[in-house]
């Protein structure tokens, strides 16, 4: 979990992202089109998605001045609802949200630059509120922006990610897509975390990436997509950088038993399959709801 990167540093990196454009790991992919049905069939309609992989590009991503991110919808999302935007809750502008502490509709007005499947830039979209953030067993953040799906698809030919609500499956094929750095880490689930202890921070259940993808900073907050289906099951969100133990930037994994395991160099997201049932009607966030196990404040 890199800090967010500001000010200067922001801006000497951005200064150097073209040289990393097309620059793959060594199993990453090349950006090409995500098909359209794919991203905006809901679990219960994807049996043709499934049936043969998609190719993931960043249709749907968006760069945050520090992070990663991605345009989202629930599976029951209409085109006419706000359109959503998805990120960690350590990139929020606000500062990383303490244990225990979560931001709940706090006005916004950030901007998302809106990438093209080839990651070239379309529009700069703009937030009204946060509507959830934390670091509390999960490290999201999911923004409101003053636009609907329908308005973002007909001006810019783009569709959000659908978000699934069913829980990831070990061995997934998966790409972790940086809109920040415009690269796609090609990579497999490699099983899930009972519990990621990072500094003060507790995440819990996590995914564990292969070695494929060595995320680095500024790629908090992109979307992993499960390729057989198109959407979204996890938010990227840290790696242990140098074999340390539990310390910022170098997560441990801690089971059922208490015992602790050190993975240097492998990365880890926070599941999303959770969200969906937090959101109602019109894209309304109610932590209320049957099923809804984000935590509340």
């Amino acid at each position: 979990m890199k800090k967010p990167l500001i000010g200067v540093l922001a801006t000497l990196l951005a200064a150097g992202t073209s040289a990393l454009v097309g620059v793959a790991p060594a199993q990453a992919s090349s950006p090409a089109q995500v098909s359209s049905s794919a991203q905006l069939s809901s679990p219960g309609q994807g049996s043709v998605a499934a049936a043969k992989a998609v190719t993931v590009d960043f249709a749907g991503t968006v760069a945050l001045s520090n992070c990663s991110g991605s345009l989202v919808r629930m599976p029951n999302s209409a085109a006419t609802d706000p359109a959503l935007v998805l990120s960690n809750g350590h990139c929020l502008e606000s500062g990383m949200p303490g244990p225990g502490e979560v931001v709940l509709n706090q006005a916004s007005s950030r901007t998302f630059t809106l990438l093209s499947a080839t990651g070239g830039r379309l529009a700069s979209l703009r937030a009204t509120k946060v509507v959830y953030g934390a670091m509390t067993d999960t490290d999201v953040s999911i923004y409101q922006l003053n636009t609907n799906y329908a308005s973002i698809k007909s001006k810019y030919g783009i569709s959000p990610l659908t978000i699934a609500d069913t829980h990831p499956t070990q061995g997934a094929d998966i790409r972790v897509v940086s809109g920040y750095w415009k690269k796609i880490y090609s990579c497999s689930i490699d099983g899930f975390a009972y519990q990621l202890n990072e500094a003060d921070w507790t995440f819990k259940d996590s995914v564990r990436y292969t070695s494929g993808c060595n995320v680095i900073g500024g790629t908090s907050g992109s979307p992993v997509v499960d390729t057989s289906t198109g959407q979204l099951v996890a938010v990227n969100n840290t790696i242990n950088e140098n074999g340390e133990s539990c310390t910022l930037d170098n997560p441990c994994e801690v089971d059922e038993n208490g015992a602790v395991t050190v993975h240097q160099g492998i990365g880890y997201a926070q599941e999303t399959y959770g969200i969906p049932a937090c959101f109602g009607p019109g894209n309304r966030l109610d932590l209320t709801l049957a099923g809804c196990t984000l935590p509340r404040p």
